[in-house]
């Protein structure tokens, strides 16, 4: 299977700003930087070791959300996409408990928006395995300029 293609910055526009450093964990951003370079199971880890550590339950539950979105397009990157599909749900699942429209400055409706774009296919059959995978684009993670608070 094709590795899925590297989000594409627009007009150069930066994921977040030195604020977003100062005001959120490097973990978050550092996930940021790696999943928007299309290293999707290293975000995973980068999210994974803020999400294991003392954290709140909704940004827990957002870490969570994260992490099984990452972990979807790795498995589409090693040709998993039952697994992708999985994930996929799960993620889907954990974004709607968490109830928010904006956490932690990403724009979780956009956010899912573009996630739906590139993992809608996989839906198309009942055993994703049957389908030709066709070119995948992840969401482009761009925090919004506005700083949340987050528990």
């Amino acid at each position: 299977m094709k590795r899925p293609a590297v989000p594409e910055a627009d007009d150069d526009v930066p994921a977040y700003t030195d604020a977003h450093v100062a005001a959120y964990p490097i973990e978050y951003i550092a996930g940021i930087d790696l999943y928007n370079a299309g290293e999707f199971h290293a975000s995973h880890d980068a999210w994974e070791e803020r999400w294991m550590g003392e954290v709140g339950p909704q940004e827990k539950l957002f870490l969570q959300a994260m992490i099984q979105s990452a972990v979807a397009f790795h498995h589409l990157e090693i040709g998993r996409p039952g697994a992708a599909r999985r994930m996929h749900q799960m993620a889907k699942e954990k974004f709607a408990r968490l109830g928010k429209r904006v956490f932690m400055s990403l724009d979780l409706e956009d956010y899912q928006e573009q996630l739906e774009r590139a993992l809608s296919w996989l839906w198309d059959a009942a055993d994703p395995r049957e389908l030709k995978p066709p070119q995948v684009t992840p969401p482009r993670i761009r925090l919004l300029s506005a700083i949340d608070e987050f528990d």
